[in-house]
């Protein structure tokens, strides 16, 4: 019994070591803008329009307004967009100095609208522009964006406006001296890079590897950006409660709508006023003089804060809605959870976080502050395009329609309504607000990507397997990898390289002991159809005669430390390193040149590009990350640009693979930092996960969150980063990651090598089988990726996207669509035999992908599964396109035949499209692609182009049809083709089928049409 409780304690304490250190990362009691922010209460808002200064032009409107607390001016200007979108922007009428907008998000100015007056008066402004209202309340300020006379979205209801204007210091702002907030971070002192140090040393233990800087080390011996020493006296941490429960039941909404002019509300009676008042008047003077403003102390780390305060913030609510989502990325449920009075608000600033914590809203790599709101009556969309570090206050409440009645007199008596209440909070930057009005969630989508921009067809092979790991020792390694691949019959794509490959961690070189001819190893690859990536990170080694370092150095490009002249220094995996500023359009301009394949010695067009640690990561600063007093381009404080550095960093790597090809070839990068905007430079996957079940469970919301927000290139390791996973966790994991878009194992350093061959049989037989699915669907996966590239719908999507008033999916993360044909449930449990799955769909069906069972809808159903099989569907209405025949890679499947699955529905009718092109080059943009567009009504399939400009010749053509429920056997299929430019067409034939009554399913065999022409089958 000894025994067992000391091996217990010491299972709890290396699991404990593993885990990270959350206290490395602020919550908001210790981020100075947010603890301040979050204190204001709902109120009567101190800001307030000047009638006087409103202009109302065609398509905007301008106007002035005061917060009368402390008489300072600001300018709003509230556009009208096309496509049912608006955007509100505060500013400082007379800034001291000018604030961060940010740059590199949006795609261009949005196109304006015309908008119309409807009603004017003393105390609000009501303009619309065809269905949709925007209605200004003067006293206090207040938006109501309406559709159909229904507030959909409001701005500033509870009052919580908050724009800390820029002033000069004076005596009564006092922060704490800096001396005694060092102390303190003494005896708690910063552990930034202790949890990346179990990395560091395990990249040590390989052979001929320089270990990254051992950070305790480097924090004595090196001053920090700001001058201050480091320590490396441990951290004493105060012991922490449980989390509380985070669904706390609905409150009422303290602050109503406002009355017509001059009426009161019910809340107002003048006691009350009296004594918000005073609360009002003594939060404002302790947030003026409350420590933080004007510098602040996190550990060991300083931040000087020129320009003291500069924090915004406002309250956006959605009426009639109980479910938000987006504002990725957190290891937590699809459906956002309430955080008001229950946790720390949802956290958006880019950090490198050590084997994340699950159902947490603590902050991770990438940030995009945009939120979906949905009913059953519409859906909305919000985007709070600011990229410094933000907070996001989520709380449920009602509303009652019967007063917002009082807003305009058209407006109708109702019920309370549910509603979901935010508060948005950020650091620096002005408040700039889109609003998408939907009303349904494609329309939303479509909306959003009309402002950041859709994602690029990817190259094909980006969309098949992926084997990666930290790391292939060798070039040797690397010919045994590809080799057993070949030898097992298991496809893949690309075979990554991590940081081992590299120079002694110097980007854009090879270890040219372990890789003498990197050429030749990936022409070798290529030869198989294979391609090859290697890492490329945003920190550059402070190395005498590294022609990065010191062309960088001497051309004035990296960021430099608060005082403006020096380079910023800092460490990560080569030990003492600055930071390229990709905040440059310079420096993103000559970090492209560096590409070219005379300039990346070693590389050929088949090597493509990983970013890491770009958000960036740097070991020994303030929560892992960069000092927010660095400088940028332009004299902006990192602060201004925190989130946003990633992208401009995966933007200049996309643009430099655009670039070696003469504009040719499309580039393939991951990154793991992103933020609104990054879907036009590549993919992102969700960092460092673990070899566990839970974790295998939340890629699922995690992604589905990131989707939802406009990045449909997403994935998670599969089998987890660190860890190794049971055989039975490996399998599954593999089944989870082919439905998902980015589809890529990747595993730690110190874990087992995981290649599949590895294991025993079953586990081998049920990897390759699945990676072999993932393969035959690759023409439909393309096709995905060609809708959204058009419209900027979702890939990997939530059920309640195609199915928006069944309330039952609202909440449901743990089964998706692909597209709107594939409904995927993967099991995440160890020992699942037995499984539920939800089929949406009033007076809908839906056939399994593999045994062609029916099932109507909606309803729940209970499936068996075995070790090889997860649920997956083919909906009733759709036709989906399969490649069958096993290859090597996607590169030898392009001219192989086609396999299409027609699920009918209860109508005996199905629809589908496909999209093909040469699958690597821009030729698509010269009208080099085929697109088809399937139909099959009345027994009758047709194959019609929706774009004929479209001319792709390509040698593949229908090897089979197969069609799911039909009710019985025809008695003879004929197909007649229509002749084309490279196809001389031919006379009506009949062909061969089998059907089974068991399955009601029909079996065509060769119909032998190629996939560019008209044709059509007939059933009699």
């Amino acid at each position: 019994t000894t025994k067992m409780w000391k091996f217990l304690f010491v299972v709890c304490i290396v699991d404990v070591a593993l885990a990270v250190d959350k206290y490395n990362f602020k919550k908001c009691d210790e981020s100075g803008f947010c603890k301040r922010l979050r204190k204001i209460q709902p109120r009567n808002s101190p800001y307030v329009v000047n009638p006087d200064t409103v202009s109302i032009g065609s398509t905007s409107i301008s106007l002035e307004i005061e917060n009368t607390e402390t008489s300072v001016i600001f300018s709003v200007e509230l556009s009208s967009l096309t496509d049912a979108r608006a955007r509100l922007r505060l500013r400082e009428k007379n800034p001291l100095r000018q604030r961060y907008e940010v740059q590199g998000a949006l795609v261009g100015e949005p196109d304006l609208q015309g908008l119309a007056v409807e009603r004017q008066d003393g105390g609000s402004l009501t303009v619309g522009s065809e269905n949709r209202k925007i209605v200004v309340s003067y006293s206090p300020f207040r938006v109501d964006f309406m559709i159909d006379s229904t507030a959909v979205v409001t701005l500033n209801a509870q009052g919580l406006l908050e724009f800390e204007h820029y002033r000069e210091r004076s005596t009564r702002d006092a922060d704490p001296p800096v001396e005694a907030a060092a102390e303190e971070g003494v005896e708690d002192s910063d552990k930034a890079g202790d949890d990346k140090q179990s990395e560091a040393d395990a990249a040590a233990q390989s052979d001929d590897v320089d270990p990254p800087v051992n950070q305790e080390e480097t924090v004595i011996s090196e001053a920090g950006p700001d001058g201050d020493h480091e320590t490396d006296e441990p951290d004493i941490l105060e012991p922490k409660g449980p989390e509380p429960n985070l669904i706390p039941p609905p409150k009422p909404n303290l602050v109503p709508p406002p009355s017509d002019e001059n009426q009161e509300t019910e809340l107002d009676d003048e006691s009350e006023d009296e004594e918000t008042e005073e609360e009002d008047e003594g939060d404002n003077d302790s947030r003026d003089d409350e420590g933080g403003m004007w510098e602040e102390n996190f550990k060991s780390h300083h931040d000087s804060k020129p320009y003291g305060p500069s924090a915004v913030g406002i309250d956006i609510s959605f009426p009639g809605c109980q479910h938000v989502y987006g504002i990725p990325e957190h290891a937590d449920s699809l459906a956002l959870k309430v955080t008001k009075d229950v946790s720390d608000p949802y956290r958006l600033y880019n950090l490198d976080v050590f084997e994340y914590e699950l159902n947490n809203p603590m902050a991770l790599y990438g940030s995009i502050p945009y939120m979906v709101a949905h009913s059953a009556k519409h859906t909305v969309g919000v985007f709070w395009h600011n990229a410094a570090e933000t907070w996001v206050d989520i709380s449920s409440s009602t509303t009652g329609k019967s007063v917002l009645s009082r807003l305009i007199d058209y407006f109708k008596s109702e019920q309370d309504l549910p509603q979901i209440d935010t508060h948005w909070m950020s650091e620096s930057g002005i408040i700039d607000v889109f609003v998408m009005f939907g009303p349904k969630p494609l329309d939303v989508f479509r909306q959003y990507s009309k402002l950041t921009g859709t994602t690029p067809l990817p190259p094909l092979f980006a969309l098949a397997y992926h084997q990666c790991r930290w790391n292939y020792n060798d070039q040797e390694d690397v010919e045994k990898v590809n080799k057993g691949f070949d030898e097992n019959n298991i496809p893949y794509d690309v075979l990554w390289l991590d940081i081992e490959h590299t120079n002694g961690k110097k980007y854009f070189t090879w270890d040219s002991v372990r890789f003498p001819d990197s050429k030749k190893m990936q022409n070798d690859l290529y030869s198989y159809g294979h391609r090859m990536v290697t890492i490329i990170d945003p920190h550059v080694k402070r190395e005498s005669g590294y022609h990065i370092h010191e062309e960088a150095q001497s051309k004035g490009f990296y960021v430099k430390k608060s005082d403006k002249s020096s380079d910023y220094e800092g460490h990560c995996w080569p030990g003492s390193s600055s930071w390229l500023d990709f905040v440059s359009p310079e420096v993103r301009e000559w970090y492209a040149t560096k590409f070219e394949l005379d300039q990346y010695q070693g590389s050929t067009l088949s090597l493509f590009t990983w970013n890491d640690m770009n958000e960036p990561s740097v070991f020994n600063g303030p929560e892992i990350t960069m000092h927010k007093d660095a400088r940028h381009f332009g004299d902006w404080e990192h602060r201004d640009v925190h989130n946003v550095y990633g992208m401009f960093h995966q933007q200049a790597s996309s643009e430099g693979q655009v670039r070696r090809s003469g504009g040719k070839e499309r580039p393939f990068v991951l990154s793991r930092a992103f933020f609104a905007g990054s879907q036009r430079y590549g993919a992102i996957w969700t960092g460092d996960n673990l070899a566990s079940w839970d974790h295998l469970a939340v890629s699922m919301p995690m992604l589905l969150s990131i989707s939802v927000a406009g990045l449909p290139f997403i994935g998670a390791d599969v089998g987890g980063f660190f860890k190794d996973p049971s055989e039975e966790l490996l399998s599954r994991w593999y089944q989870t990651g082919a439905y998902q878009p980015f589809f890529r194992a990747h595993a730690h350093l110190d874990t087992r090598r995981r290649e599949p061959w590895l294991y025993g049989k079953e586990t081998l037989d049920s990897i390759r089988e699945t990676i072999k699915a993932r393969y035959a669907l690759l023409p439909y996966w393309y096709t995905e990726f060609y809708k959204t590239s058009q419209t900027g719908q979702p890939v990997m999507r939530p059920l309640w996207v195609n199915y928006p008033t069944d309330t039952t999916t609202y909440s449901m993360d743990s089964e998706y669509l692909i597209g709107s044909d594939l409904l995927v449930k993967p099991v995440t449990a160890e020992g699942t035999t037995l499984i539920s799955v939800y089929l949406p769909g009033e007076n809908g069906v839906w056939y399994d992908q593999d045994n062609y069972k029916r099932y109507d809808s909606p309803q729940e159903v209970s499936l068996s599964v075995s070790a090889t099989k997860i649920p997956v569907f083919i909906r009733g209405g759709g036709i989906i396109s399969k490649k069958l025949r096993p290859r090597r890679s996607s590169n030898q499947m392009i001219n192989d035949p086609y396999t299409l699955y027609i699920g009918l529905d209860k109508q005996g009718k199905a629809s589908g499209l496909l999209y093909a092109d040469d699958g690597h080059s821009f030729e698509y943009k010269n009208n080099k692609f085929l697109l088809r567009s399937f139909e099959f009504s009345d027994n009758e399939l047709t194959s019609k182009s929706p774009r004929p400009e479209g001319v792709y010749e390509s040698k593949s053509y229908i090897e089979r049809v197969i069609i799911l429920g039909l009710n019985s056997s025809p008695t003879s299929v004929v197909i007649t083709e229509q002749a084309t430019s490279f196809f001389s067409g031919g006379s009506a034939r009949t062909l061969k089928f089998s059907y089974s009554a068991e399955t009601k399913s029909l079996v065509i065999k060769k119909p032998g049409a190629n996939i560019g022409t008209d044709f059509s089958l007939k059933l009699s």
